[in-house]
């Protein structure tokens, strides 16, 4: 797991900024890899300006890179002086990787190409599985992909899992049943790597989901964003710069537990008034007087029955100020350039609550002149954390399988 992973250099043509020492080899292929996936088809030269690297550096790289078979030229550019350019593009089938999304209720699991195109998916209801529950579930999944997509299994990279968090042996503690039973310990890792024969890489759902937004979505070209992930609780993805920023313990982002209704609803984390009271899947089944937020699905929140649909309204309006009051908090800590709204709350209703979070309290985002608007819906869709997983062995700085596939 990288940080600057993805580090934009140019506001008006974005690319990835590299650097010219030598050891940063492995950062500048991926710089240069995700400059080309942001415009399509890329001259060297091009190449070269947006990356902040030589001509020769990017030569030797996109030499490399065109060996392994991750890039490929496009064919020649005529016009302008001297020789035509050659445009080099993604080999959407220079590599795979495998995205798994672990939650309460559900497992979807994605294989996406080079390019980021999904080539299988796959979902299944599960019931919080515990590790040990859980290992044969994602064995069986893997190896039906094996079978069903056709793609090279050589040039796959490896395996992201994405599950709720926080992580680490006193999370539950205080962040109760919002996490999967049993995960303090991941040694489920190395278990699926070894049968399996792939690296593997863990991540928290919405961190993920904030790198599936970044790479699929909404905030392609943002550089400093907040990814609001509404599951059954609240966590929060964050960009800074152009990198996820994951904090001291790889717990930043538990935006759920900040306090913004002081005196309020008891939280799990025995605290009161958090976010999450207020904003998430567990709030909103609680407004309906769901008794087990774990074993339903979003979609109960559509139901058209007049009770259902008034319960939820309330939920709605009862959540609009809390959420006000985090946004004003974030925008006002982070700069941030936009706050993307976005998880297993169903799109319709996210649409109801970005709509009636207008007008916004202010901060340092409501100058004139801003670019862009402030709230963002999100736009990868309902497998957006799946596919954030599905990058992390793509763009790992030190995947074990790359010089596999130079070397092959």
């Amino acid at each position: 797991m990288v940080p600057g992973m993805f580090r934009d250099s140019d506001k008006k043509s974005p690319g990835v900024a590299g650097t010219n020492i030598e050891y940063s080899r492995k950062h500048n292929r991926r710089a240069v890899i995700e400059t080309v996936r942001l415009h399509g088809s890329l001259p060297r030269a091009d190449i070269a300006r947006l990356t902040n690297l030589t001509p020769q550096a990017v030569g030797n790289i996109v030499a490399e890179l065109q060996e392994a078979g991750f890039l490929h030229a496009d064919g020649r550019l005529r016009g302008g002086r001297g020789q035509p350019a050659m445009p080099m593009s993604i080999n959407p089938d220079g590599a795979y990787s495998i995205g798994l999304q672990l939650d309460h209720r559900v497992m979807i699991a994605v294989m996406v190409d080079l390019a980021g195109r999904v080539r299988a998916r796959s979902e299944l209801a599960i019931d919080r599985p515990t590790p040990r529950e859980a290992l044969p579930l994602v064995l069986r999944a893997v190896r039906d992909m094996k079978k069903s997509s056709g793609v090279d299994w050589r040039r796959v990279l490896g395996i992201g899992l994405s599950m709720p968090g926080p992580f680490g042996p006193d999370a539950a503690s205080y962040f109760g049943s919002d996490r999967l039973p049993g995960w303090d310990d991941l040694s489920i890792v190395d278990k699926i790597s070894e049968q399996l024969g792939l690296q593997v890489l863990v991540e928290n759902d919405a961190n993920a989901a904030a790198i599936g937004e970044r790479l699929y979505g909404v905030a392609r070209t943002l550089q400093n964003f907040v990814y609001l992930f509404i599951g059954v609780g609240l966590g929060a993805g964050i960009f800074l710069n152009g990198s996820l920023h994951r904090g001291a313990s790889l717990n930043a982002g538990e935006i759920g537990h900040m306090i913004v209704e002081p005196g309020g609803l008891p939280c799990v984390c025995t605290n009161r008034g958090c976010l999450e009271r207020y904003l998430s899947l567990r709030s909103a089944y609680e407004s309906l007087g769901v008794p087990d937020h774990h074993s339903v699905r979003p979609d109960i929140l559509l139901d058209e029955a007049p009770a259902t649909r008034l319960l939820v309204e309330r939920w709605l309006n009862q959540a609009i100020e809390p959420t006000r009051r985090a946004i004003n908090i974030l925008e006002s800590l982070l700069d941030a350039e936009s706050i993307v709204i976005g998880g297993f709350l169903p799109g319709v209703l996210v649409e109801r609550l970005v709509a009636r979070l207008e007008p916004l309290l202010v901060s340092v985002r409501a100058r004139s002149g801003r670019q862009g608007p402030r709230l963002l819906i999100g736009g990868a869709g309902y497998d957006t954390s799946a596919l954030g997983a599905a990058a992390l062995p793509i763009f790992d700085e030190f995947n074990p399988q790359y010089d596999v596939i130079l070397k092959a």
